[in-house]
């Protein structure tokens, strides 16, 4: 009896490798590339650094064009400025991240130092446009009479 519940269950299990559906590319159980998921997360981090790098180069624009009349001329300039030579450098460290290999681990360290400080200065950057806005870019509206 022992002896054909092995057989069973032996014939069982060879089935079920067999029958096992292959897995594909979109499948839930496929193991994640660390290497391709770290550099789509990096070119993410690069589009939407551009969305607000071409944002605050439209809000410099108009602040220059208000001119030094301007009540928080020379704060926004400041912020504005600041904010714009953050994002170049996070950019630049981004692509540097990008370009290493994530599964070579001599450099892990460094890529994780990088990681760091990008996140520490897309934090900087946030905090700096939180504050652009709160002094508010917009032209005023022509008055009309």
């Amino acid at each position: 009896m022992a002896s054909e519940e092995m057989e069973l269950n032996g014939d069982a299990n060879r089935s079920d490798s067999r029958e096992r559906p292959r897995q594909s590319r979109w499948s839930r159980n496929t193991p994640i590339n660390m290497n391709h998921y770290a550099n789509k997360k990096s070119a993410a981090e690069s589009m939407l650094d551009i969305a607000l790098l071409m944002a605050n180069a439209s809000q410099l624009k108009t602040i220059l064009e208000l001119g030094p009349t301007f009540s928080f001329y020379i704060p926004l300039i400041s912020l504005i400025s600041i904010s714009l030579i953050l994002q170049i450098i996070v950019g630049i460290l981004l692509i540097f991240i990008v370009k290493w290999n994530l599964n070579d681990t001599s450099k892990h360290y460094i890529l994780n130092l990088l990681e760091n400080i990008v996140t520490a200065l897309v934090f900087i950057i946030v905090v700096v446009n939180v504050f652009i806005t709160a002094f508010g870019v917009q032209r005023p509206e022509d008055t009309k009479s």
